[in-house]
């Protein structure tokens, strides 16, 4: 069963007399949850599951429990768990605990030491 929660986020900081409000929509999929099936999530995706299944998101970020089969579509991507699938996206970041086997195509990309690489990588 799949429980996606929601956070509403406010913001507020003072800079010369001026505030600044920011609102985001986050959904959170736990280490229990299980989907077979492809994803679409218009906000920022965290998980820390097992998903097989294309993945389109703005944002996405897996942690070390997370795996992942199949391909990930995001403006902006961390990778902290196990990825099979090509990857698009502008920003990957790839964790110390990620394992990635998968095509990268991004315009920036940085790795942690200690991150398991079988790619390629391709920038646009």
């Amino acid at each position: 069963m799949l429980f996606p929660y929601y956070f509403k986020h406010l913001i507020l900081s003072t800079h010369n007399c001026m505030i600044i409000a920011m609102s985001e929509k986050t959904s959170v999929l736990l280490s229990d949850v299980t989907i077979s099936g492809n994803i679409t999530e218009k906000g920022t995706l965290v998980t820390d599951s097992k998903i097989d299944g294309d993945i389109t998101a703005d944002e996405l970020h897996t942690h070390e429990s997370s795996k992942i089969n199949g391909n990930v579509n995001a403006s902006k991507v961390t990778l902290g768990g196990f990825s099979k699938g090509n990857v698009n996206s502008d920003n990957v970041r790839i964790k110390s605990t990620a394992e990635i086997d998968g095509v990268l195509n991004q315009k920036t990309l940085s790795v942690e030491e200690g991150a398991k690489l079988k790619i390629k990588a391709e920038t646009y």
